[in-house]
């Protein structure tokens, strides 16, 4: 295990959970101080426990400015400031596009867009104030890359965080702030997001392997896969990377499966 990441501090939301757990294993055991930022701060806590560096749980809810305004404080108080956030919380749903509640379209673009923007937003002043480079990392989806029939929503919130991080990253660049943004963009992943999906079918295998089947790689994604490349994101040997989308799918999106040939 190397130690890229020594002495600095990540605020990572959605941290006590999913991909967003194992993006805060990774950090700490490489020697980052993490700031698990979730809404169960239950969860929280005890990832945090179980952290090899110094970490803190902290309760937020991504959709709240004040919360935000909270946490930044909380980093600059407690660890100096902040060198990485990680935008990782998120929430989906799957509907019927005529059928779909409002409900379903408030919460994704509240959780997934706005979030996400509140984050880069709070972030970026405090970060600016650091004489360290600093990395934002936000977590879209290959759904925000493309449609899909049924999570239009879903899809809207994430194309946003898409084309958010672009804009993020030139305005720091114009600005001559040492903060990158990058965004993420995985295919289906093995976390506790796919719980309600796996529900609806009625077994997991069966569902996982017909998601696998939509992948040239053979098998959906699992939050250590999606964690690495967020690292290497965050780290010094990114350092010429910002406005990037990667995109992590085993070969999805590459182009069409063999079927123009007997």
């Amino acid at each position: 295990m190397t130690a890229r990441f020594s002495g600095k501090t990540a605020i990572v939301t959605g941290g006590a959970s999913g991909i967003g757990c194992a993006v805060v294993h990774q950090l700490s055991g490489e020697g980052c101080h993490v700031i698990v930022a979730d809404i169960n701060l239950d969860k929280a806590i005890e990832v945090a426990e179980s952290l090899p560096a110094q970490s803190i749980a902290f309760e937020l809810d991504v959709t709240s400015e004040a919360g935000w305004v909270a946490v930044m404080k909380y980093a600059k108080d407690i660890f100096g400031g902040l060198d990485i956030l990680v935008n990782s919380a998120g929430i989906g749903f799957a509907d019927n596009f005529e059928d779909m509640p409002l409900a379903h379209w408030n919460a994704m673009i509240a959780v997934n867009l706005t979030g996400t923007f509140l984050g880069c937003q709070k972030a970026i002043k405090l970060m600016k104030k650091t004489v360290t480079p600093a990395a934002i990392v936000n977590i879209s989806s290959i759904a925000g890359l493309m449609g899909g029939e049924d999570i239009a929503g879903y899809s809207a919130s994430k194309g946003g965080v898409t084309l958010l991080t672009k804009s993020v990253a030139l305005y720091c660049a114009g600005r001559g702030y040492d903060i990158r943004c990058n965004s993420i963009h995985p295919t289906y992943v093995d976390t506790e997001m796919l719980d309600p999906v796996a529900e609806a079918f009625g077994d997991r295998q069966i569902m996982l392997d017909g998601m696998a089947a939509q992948v040239p790689l053979g098998r959906v994604a699992k939050p250590d896969d999606i964690a690495g490349a967020i690292l290497f994101l965050c780290s010094s040997e990114a350092a010429m990377i910002t406005g990037h989308q990667m995109v992590i799918d085993g070969g999805q999106m590459a182009g069409l499966p063999a079927q123009h040939t007997t």
